[in-house]
């Protein structure tokens, strides 16, 4: 069964860090570029990071450049969000994602781009 599995979401307070991860088990992420996506409750779903499949680059959303990191770790199949100076706009659940499309030659930041989704791990950061 293919799956993406997100961990290490939580409660924290303005100015915390937490760090998230996406692990994928019964397909394979190396070739793929990833993505994390947010969606708050009565939003729409957003773009927050994408990595490239060779991790030769990235790309953030302007509500978390400078504050958000994204990196991947191929051979353990697994995608990370680090996050610092977390705002309580940030709170959302936070969805990982692989591209439909092998070796992508850039980052997508649109969500139809993506068709492996997983559940999502949620974020809550308290003032």
């Amino acid at each position: 069964q293919e799956r993406l599995v997100e961990s290490g979401g939580g409660l924290v307070q303005a100015g915390g860090s937490l760090r998230l991860t996406c692990a994928a088990s019964g397909l394979s992420i190396g070739h793929y570029g990833m993505a994390w996506f947010r969606q708050a409750p009565g939003k729409e779903r957003e773009f927050v990071a994408a990595i490239k499949w060779d991790a030769g680059s990235s790309r953030y959303a302007d509500s978390v450049k400078g504050r958000f990191t994204i990196s991947r770790d191929n051979a353990a199949n697994t995608v990370t969000l680090s996050m610092s100076s977390l705002k309580p706009d940030d709170t959302a659940l936070y969805l990982c994602a692989r591209d439909r499309q092998i070796r992508r030659s850039w980052t997508a930041d649109a969500s139809p781009s993506y068709r492996i989704w997983g559940q999502g791990t949620q974020v809550t950061v308290s003032s």
